[in-house]
């Protein structure tokens, strides 16, 4: 039965709400090469070399390319983490590797699933 009226629309659930940005799938990784400074270092030295006035641009870039990269690196999945809380996680989950594949090998000896020859 069709409820008419506000009665109806109580019934209604609420649009979920948005996901924070954080949970947002993280941009794509920037090319290989955007992470080396070695470019920029060698065309300081060149602007160097040649008492060029281009030398204050370059060093704003690598300034600002250090920036991007300390705020790439603190976006980073799991950076808060610890070296040892990594450890425990990488030991919990291979224990459950273990476990399942005992089971599976159980489960497999009972014989109870036909497994189709290749």
């Amino acid at each position: 039965a069709m409820a008419s009226g506000p009665a109806g629309r109580a019934a209604e659930e609420p649009p979920p709400p948005e996901p924070p940005a954080e949970q947002k799938s993280p941009p794509l990784p920037p090319a290989q090469e955007e992470f080396s400074f070695l470019p920029l270092v060698h065309d300081i030295i060149k602007c160097m070399d040649k008492d060029s006035q281009d030398v204050h641009q370059v060093l704003n870039e690598l300034k600002n390319k250090f920036q991007e990269m300390r705020k790439l690196i603190s976006s980073m999945p799991g950076i808060g983490v610890s070296p040892e809380q990594q450890q425990q996680q990488l030991q919990s989950l291979r224990e459950q590797v273990r476990t399942k594949n005992e089971l599976l090998q159980k489960y497999k000896s009972l014989c109870m699933f036909e497994i189709p020859k290749e």
